[in-house]
C-alpha cells in the first residue's frame, strides 16, 4: 500500500492558523476544490475508508462450493466408483457435482450482490463546497483540502481544521472515551495539545450534537486517528444474523446424525446381502440427501429478497439481523410530527393579549389574510401581530428563498399590510419554515433585518429548557427574541405586550395565558410562545423577565393511511405508544384523530413526562400503568432510554423511531431503530437499523409484515427441505431393513436431493408470505426456528411421503408383477412428485386449498413445472434413464405413481391439524 494514504497531508493542523493550514492545503475556502484537483488528490490519497470490502470476484464465490461437506461426499462417492470400476456412476457423480456447485454458485452470486447493492443504497453523504458551489457528496469521495459545511446531527467522515465555528459541540466518545460534548473553537493550540483537548480539530466517527461551521479536511481514510487507531483490516468478514448461525448449527448436527443414520443403513445392506461397493454408495447418497445443504444459501436469498422489497417500499435496512428482528417486534414507540402526522407545518392562529386572530392559507403559501373574530385587524392589533412575527423571524434558522418582504422593516405604530403572494422553496426545520411563512404573510423577510437587525448570538434550542434565543443589534441595545413551549416561555415572563402598553405577568394572568395554550393543544395544535426584551449587552441572561408577545399554533394535519396502519398493528398484536416532545394535548388530539384512543378514554391515556416520576423507580403497578399508557408527551431523551427498557425488561421487541442527535442513544437502544430518512440528522440514520426513506408510519408496519414474511418463509422451507431429506431416508432405511429390494438408487437419490430440494425452497423463500400474518401475535425474540410442534410435524410429513412410495413399490411387486428395474422407477417418480407436491402442504391455512399464499407465488409454480421437466427428462431421455437405471413407465405405472404421490397432498391438512396443532 502507498505509504502517503497512511500519513496525514498536514502535520499537527491543530498547532496552526486556519489560514495557515488552509495555505498548506492549497486551497480556496470560499469557492474549495476544482474538480480537476479533486481526481488528482483521489489518486494520490485513495478514498476516504478505514475499511473497503472488495466487491467479491465470482472466482471466489464458485471456490467457496468446493468447501461444502455435501462436494467432499460426493467426490468420495466418485472415488469410490472409480474404485469399484463403475466409471459410469464416477461420470455421473461428478455431473452431480458440477450440477450441485453450479446451483450454489447462481444462489450465492445472487444474495451477494444483492447485499452489495444494499450497502450502496446506504451510503454516508457529506455537504462541501466544490467549484464554488455547495453540494453533498459521499463521504468515501472526501479528499484533503475539501470545505466541508457541517452543522448539529452531521457525522464528521473525515478528520477537518476548523474554519469558522458556531456554538459547536461534539461528540468524541467514539474517539476518545469522554462522555460528554467537546465545545469546539478556531484558534490555534500548542502542538503537544491530547488529543481529547484539541478543540479546533473535528475528527472522523465522531459526532456534531449542535452549532455549525466550516472546515478544511486535513486527513482522510488510513491517515485520520481513528484510521490511525484502528488499523481495521482491508477485507471485512461477512457477517452472519443470528438466524443464519441457527440455519449453521442446524445443518451442522444433521451431518452427524445423517452420517451415522448412513452408516447403518450401509451395516444393514451388508446383512441384508448387497454388494459392498453398492451399500456404501447407498449410504453416501443417503448422507448427501439428508444433508440440508440449500439452507444458509436459501436463507440468504430470503433475507436479501426481502431487504430489496422493504426498500422498494422505502424502509433502508441497515443491518441484516433487523430483518429477522421486525418480525418479533411487539412495541412501536412512535414521535408525533412527521410520523403519524404531514410535517406540514401552517400557521392557523394567534392568542395575543386582548384577543385571538386566524390565520388564512397553508403550506408554503405566502398569501393568506389575518382576521379577529370582529373582522380584519385593527391597526393596533397588527402592530403586535408584526412584533410577534419579527421575533419569530429572527429567533429562526429556516429560510425561504424567495424574498416576500414589500416593506421596510417595522415602525411601531405601521397599520396593515398587502402582499403580494409568490412560490417559494424552504429549507429548515418544518416548524420554522411555517413563522417564516406567516411572516411573508405580512411582508417580512430574514433578508430585510440583516442590517437593521443583525444577530450578534444565539442561544441554540435545548431539549431540557424546550427553548431558544437569540440576540440581536439594535441602536444602543441588544434585543433578545425567544420562542418555545409556552409552559417554558411563560415562566420566563414577568409582563404581557398589549395593543396599547405593557402589563404585569401576575398569578392570574399565568393561569389565564396557560389555559389559552392548552385550549390551542386541545384543538390539535402545536404552540409556541414568543417573547422578547431589550438589553444593553449580549451578556445577559436569555430566558429571564421576557415581555411576552403572544402564543403561535400552528396545525400539522395527520398523515393519509397511519389511521389504517394503527388498525394493522392493533390486529397484528403491537402496542403503538406515541412518545413525543410536543402538548400533552396536541399529542392526545393526534392520537384520537388517528384512531389510537377513542374520545371518551380518560386523561390517564395521556402521560405528561414532565411531571412523571423517575420511570426507572416504578415498580409494580406502577410500572404497569406506565407500560399501558398509550401516550407520553414532553418526554425527555433519558426519558425514552428509561421507557424502551422498561418494555424490554418485559421480553418486548421495541422499535423506536427518531430524527433528532438527541434521539440517537434511544435509536441504538431499541431493538429496531427507526430513524427519518427525511428530516433525520446523520446521527441518527448512523445509530439506527432502519431508515424511512418516505418518514411514514404505515413504512414502519409495511417493513414488520415483510419482516414476519421473510421469518415465516424461512420456517416454510425448512419444514419442506427437512421432511422431504427425511423421507428419502426412510425409504430407503425401511426397505433396507425389511430385507425389500433397494427402491432407490445412489445417483437417483442424489437427483432427487438436487431437483426436489433447491428450487421449490427457493421459491418458497422468495414468497410474500401470508396476509394472515399480520392477524397473529409477534412470536418471542428468542423462539426457535423449529418448536416442537414443527419437527413433530416434519417427522409426520417425511414418514408421509416415505409410506405412500413403499405402498407403491408393495402394490408393484404385488399386484402388477413388476422387475427390479421398473419398481425402482415408480419408487422414484412417486417420491419424486409426492416431494414436488408437497410445496403446496407449507401453506399458512391447511384449509384454503386454492386461495393461499403458496398458490398464489408465481416461483412455486415455475419450481414445479421446471422440476416436473426434469424428472420427466430423467425418465424419457435413453441416456440420462440409462444413467440413473429408469426405464419408461407405462399407463397403470403413471396411474399408480400420480395416484400414490397425491395422496400426501390430500392427507397433508388433516395430519398437520393432528400433529402440528395448526402450525
Amino acid at each position: 500500500m502507498d505509504p502517503i494514504r497512511n500519513k496525514p497531508p498536514v502535520g499537527t493542523p491543530w498547532a496552526r492558523t486556519a489560514d495557515e493550514v488552509i495555505e498548506q492545503l492549497d486551497v480556496d475556502p470560499s469557492r474549495g476544490l476544482s474538480t480537476a484537483e479533486i481526481a488528482r488528490r483521489t489518486r494520490r490519497y485513495g478514498p476516504n475508508r478505514l475499511r473497503h470490502t472488495e466487491r467479491m470476484q465470482a472466482l471466489a464465490i464458485l471456490s467457496e462450493q468446493f468447501k461444502s461437506v455435501v462436494i467432499l461426499l460426493l467426490i468420495g462417492a466418485a472415488a469410490l466408483s472409480i474404485v469399484f470400476g463403475d466409471l459410469l456412476e464416477s461420470a455421473a457423480i461428478v455431473v452431480v457435482i458440477f450440477i450441485n456447485t453450479a446451483i450454489g454458485f447462481a444462489t450465492e452470486l445472487r444474495a451477494v450482490r444483492s447485499m452489495e447493492a444494499l450497502r450502496k443504497l446506504a451510503r454516508v453523504d457529506t455537504t462541501v463546497r466544490r467549484d464554488g458551489m455547495v453540494r453533498k457528496v459521499p463521504a468515501e469521495a472526501l479528499v484533503p483540502g475539501d470545505v466541508v459545511v457541517v452543522e448539529g446531527g452531521d457525522i464528521i467522515t473525515a478528520d477537518m481544521r476548523l474554519v469558522t465555528a458556531s456554538k459547536l459541540e461534539a461528540d468524541e466518545s467514539a474517539l476518545t472515551g469522554e462522555s460528554v460534548p467537546v465545545g469546539k473553537a478556531v484558534a490555534p493550540l500548542v502542538a503537544e495539545t491530547h488529543l481529547a483537548e484539541r478543540a479546533n480539530m473535528l475528527f472522523k466517527g465522531t459526532a456534531l450534537t449542535r452549532g455549525s461551521g466550516e472546515a478544511v479536511v486535513s486527513a482522510t481514510g488510513l491517515a485520520t486517528e481513528l484510521g490511525q487507531i484502528s488499523r481495521l483490516v482491508e477485507e471485512a468478514e461477512a457477517a452472519e444474523t443470528p438466524l443464519e448461525k441457527r440455519l449453521d448449527a442446524l445443518g451442522q448436527r444433521l451431518v452427524w446424525v445423517t452420517l451415522a443414520l448412513a452408516a447403518l443403513v450401509a451395516g444393514a445392506g451388508l446383512v441384508a446381502g448387497r454388494e459392498t461397493a453398492l451399500a456404501i454408495e447407498v449410504a453416501i447418497a443417503l448422507a448427501v440427501a439428508a444433508i440440508p445443504e440449500g439452507l444458509p444459501i436459501v436463507a440468504t436469498i430470503a433475507l436479501a429478497r426481502g431487504m430489496w422489497r422493504m426498500a422498494r417500499r422505502n424502509a433502508l435496512i441497515a443491518r441484516l439481523s433487523a430483518v429477522e428482528t421486525l418480525g418479533a417486534t411487539s412495541v412501536i414507540l412512535t414521535d408525533k410530527t412527521g410520523t403519524l402526522t404531514e410535517n406540514r407545518m401552517t400557521v392557523v392562529g394567534l392568542e395575543l393579549e386582548g384577543g385571538a386572530v386566524e390565520i388564512g392559507g397553508t403550506g408554503l403559501d405566502t398569501d393568506g389574510d389575518f382576521t379577529t373574530a370582529s373582522g380584519p385587524l385593527a391597526d393596533r392589533q397588527a402592530a403586535l401581530v408584526d412584533e410577534l412575527l419579527i421575533a419569530a423571524v429572527l429567533c429562526n434558522n429556516a429560510s425561504l428563498t424567495a424574498d416576500v418582504a414589500k416593506r421596510a422593516p417595522l415602525t411601531r405604530d405601521c397599520g396593515d399590510i398587502s402582499s403580494t403572494a409568490q412560490p417559494v422553496a424552504a429549507v429548515g426545520d418544518p416548524t420554522e419554515v411555517a413563522l417564516l411563512v406567516a411572516a411573508a404573510k405580512r411582508g417580512f423577510s430574514r433578508a430585510q433585518f440583516v442590517d437593521s437587525l443583525p444577530e450578534i448570538r444565539e442561544e441554540a434550542f435545548d431539549s431540557d429548557t424546550q427553548m431558544m434565543a437569540t440576540y440581536n443589534g439594535i441602536p444602543g441595545q441588544v434585543q433578545v427574541s425567544v420562542k418555545g413551549a409556552p409552559e417554558a416561555v411563560l415562566e420566563c415572563c414577568d409582563r404581557i405586550r398589549t395593543p396599547d402598553c405593557e402589563i404585569d405577568m401576575d398569578p392570574d394572568a399565568l393561569a389565564t395565558w396557560r389555559r389559552r395554550a392548552e385550549q390551542m393543544a386541545a384543538r390539535g395544535l402545536r404552540t409556541l410562545a414568543v417573547g422578547i426584551k431589550q438589553e444593553q449587552g449580549q451578556a445577559a441572561a436569555p430566558y429571564e423577565g421576557l415581555e411576552l408577545l403572544g402564543i403561535m399554533g400552528l396545525l400539522d394535519p395527520p398523515r393519509a393511511g397511519v389511521a389504517e396502519a394503527i388498525d394493522a398493528c392493533q390486529d397484528a398484536g403491537i402496542r403503538v405508544v406515541i412518545v413525543t416532545g410536543d402538548h400533552p394535548a396536541t399529542a392526545g388530539y393526534v392520537a384520537t384523530e388517528i384512531g389510537l384512543i377513542v374520545g371518551d378514554q380518560t386523561p390517564s391515556t395521556c402521560l405528561d413526562a414532565r411531571t412523571a416520576p423517575d420511570f426507572k423507580a416504578l415498580t409494580g403497578a406502577d410500572r404497569k400503568a406506565l407500560l399501558d399508557t398509550p401516550i407520553i408527551a414532553r418526554a425527555t431523551p433519558r426519558q425514552k432510554l428509561d421507557l424502551i427498557e422498561a418494555y424490554q425488561q418485559r421480553d418486548h421487541v421495541v422499535a423506536m423511531t427518531g430524527d433528532g442527535v438527541n434521539d440517537a442513544p434511544a435509536l441504538k437502544k431499541a431493538d429496531i431503530g427507526v430513524a427519518m430518512g427525511v428530516r433525520g440528522t446523520q446521527v441518527a440514520k448512523e445509530a439506527a437499523a432502519m431508515v424511512l426513506q418516505d418518514d411514514e408510519f404505515s413504512t414502519i408496519v409495511a417493513a414488520v409484515a415483510q419482516g414476519r414474511a421473510i421469518y415465516d418463509n424461512i420456517r416454510k422451507f425448512v419444514i419442506y427441505l427437512l421432511s422431504c431429506n427425511i423421507s428419502e431416508i426412510l425409504v430407503v432405511a425401511l426397505a433396507t431393513f425389511a430385507g425389500a429390494p433397494l427402491p432407490l438408487m445412489p445417483l437417483q437419490i442424489l437427483f432427487l436431493n438436487l431437483v426436489t430440494d433447491v428450487f421449490p425452497a427457493l421459491a418458497l423463500g422468495v414468497g410474500e408470505g401470508a396476509p394472515a400474518l399480520m392477524e397473529k401475535r409477534p412470536r418471542l425474540a428468542n423462539e426457535r426456528l423449529l418448536k416442537g410442534a414443527h419437527w413433530a410435524l416434519v417427522g409426520a410429513y417425511g414418514a408421509l411421503i416415505s409410506v405412500v412410495v413403499l405402498m407403491a413399490m408393495y402394490l408393484g411387486l404385488t399386484r402388477f408383477d413388476m422387475n427390479e428395474e421398473r419398481i425402482v422407477t415408480v419408487s422414484f417418480l412417486t417420491l419424486a412428485f409426492a416431494q414436488l407436491w408437497h410445496v403446496f402442504n407449507l401453506r399458512d391455512n391447511p384449509q384454503r386449498w386454492l386461495r393461499n399464499e403458496v398458490v398464489a407465488n408465481p416461483w412455486v409454480w415455475s419450481a414445479v413445472v421446471f422440476c416436473t421437466g426434469l424428472v420427466l427428462t430423467a425418465v424419457y431421455v435413453p441416456t440420462l434413464a440409462e444413467v440413473l437405471s429408469l426405464s419408461t413407465p407405462t399407463a397403470n405405472e403413471w396411474m399408480l405413481i400420480l395416484t400414490m404421490s397425491l395422496l400426501p397432498l390430500l392427507a397433508g391438512p388433516p395430519l398437520r391439524a393432528v400433529v402440528g396443532r395448526g402450525k
